[in-house]
């Protein structure tokens, strides 16, 4: 991911504007998993929202494996988990798995082989023929993670992944992130779960009212990241 001198702003009725991006420069590399952090409003969600093409910079550049973000070819092999996901409820997770597959290019083949590797790596083989709208808010989640991992991607964007989940939860992501790190795979997440992100980053960024306020490496801070983060947001 690079990232350069990116600003966005948000017009709020006929004057107000809000900005919500301000001259942002970040870079990750391939192979890292990053932490992005910061208060309510800071501007993640957007910068992720940028990420993707779902909204695009008043000024300066995105690209995503060298290809500028406007290309649909960038997002080829990127997962993505949004904060608040929308399933097909109707659907049960084997049927939604295979629809994220078609509309990620998968072969039937491979389809099946990733939906049955996910629904076991996530505990959701005995439910996975059950409607979605019977699933607890956790397993809901689960189904959302395998969604965004469907198709093998080389990029994994997770937006709160841990919402929702208990124990035994986490520890499947946990333990899934870990593997996907091990695989070599680029990690971008966003969490307020300040734990989570020493646990399972690399380096880790803290933006605060649009900008990169702070970015270093987890095993090199001083102290905890909670200390730091109340002394780069107050």
């Amino acid at each position: 991911i690079r990232i350069e001198n990116v600003s966005k702003t948000f017009t709020l009725g006929r004057k107000h504007k809000v900005p919500a991006v301000q001259g942002l420069s970040l870079a990750v590399a391939r192979g890292e998993a990053f932490g992005c952090i910061g208060p309510n409003g800071a501007g993640k969600s957007t910068t992720i929202k940028l990420l993707l093409d779902l909204i695009r910079p008043d000024s300066g550049s995105i690209s995503i494996n060298g290809l500028p973000t406007t290309d649909e070819a960038s997002r080829a092999r990127v997962g993505y988990l949004p904060e608040n996901p929308y399933l097909y409820e109707y659907l049960t997770a084997s049927e939604y798995l295979a629809f994220a597959a078609r509309l990620s290019g998968l072969g039937a083949a491979l389809m099946a082989e990733r939906r049955g590797l996910l629904l076991e790596k996530l505990k959701l083989s005995q439910a996975a023929h059950r409607r979605i709208s019977t699933y607890s808010k956790g397993m809901q989640q689960r189904t959302a993670i395998a969604a965004a991992l469907i198709h093998n991607p080389e990029l994994v964007i997770l937006d709160e992944p841990m919402s929702g989940l208990d124990p035994l939860g986490r520890k499947l992501i946990f333990d899934l992130i870990d593997e996907l790190k091990g695989e070599g795979k680029t990690i971008f997440i966003s969490s307020h779960v300040l734990s989570d992100i020493e646990r399972l980053c690399d380096r880790v960024g803290i933006i605060v009212q649009g900008r990169l306020s702070f970015e270093g490496v987890v095993k090199d801070l001083s102290g905890p990241l909670d200390d730091l983060f109340l002394q780069v947001v107050q």
